[in-house]
């Protein structure tokens, strides 16, 4: 996956940085609410062949976003990558894998899908040009933006 102007982005650049991501659910099924509960959780039920590939390409240490599908329509909170991907234990389907993440803290305020949609630093970002898309990768400036104005830029 490239950054901005086709740069390479983390670790697939050999660097030692994180990368970010974007991952969605529905509140009703898994919440954040849910994550910071349970502290760490598989998460799985992907099977979107380029959601899959996102998920594949996550590490330890990686960053990600939670957003709230629904009626919400907002990111919400925000976890840490704390597992390399792993064949999705609940399937046998050797594509299927799944990764552990562990809540790091909610955004002070949910950042809307109408927010993103209209800054345009978020122009590009994958939530906006392909909505159905479940894990997606984030670039450093979205992901900073996206904090700023959750009010949890630190």
């Amino acid at each position: 996956m490239g950054g901005p102007g086709g740069e390479p982005r983390g670790r697939a650049a050999g660097l030692t940085m994180a990368n970010y991501w974007l991952v969605k659910t529905e509140p009703s099924s898994y919440s954040y609410d849910d994550l910071e509960r349970e502290k760490t959780a598989v998460w799985d039920g992907v099977k979107n062949p380029v959601a899959l590939r996102n998920l594949k390409s996550m590490h330890p240490g990686d960053q990600v976003l939670v957003y709230h599908t629904g009626d919400e329509k907002a990111v919400v909170g925000w976890a840490t990558v704390v597992s390399a991907p792993y064949p999705d234990p609940k399937k046998n389907d050797e594509k299927l894998v799944v990764i552990d993440l562990k809540a790091h803290r909610r955004v002070p305020t949910p950042v809307t899908l109408a927010q993103i949609k209209a800054d345009k630093t978020f122009v590009d970002l994958p939530i906006v040009r392909q909505g159905r898309l479940s894990v997606s990768p984030v670039t450093a400036p979205q992901w900073k933006r996206v904090l700023q104005l959750g009010g949890a830029d630190d």
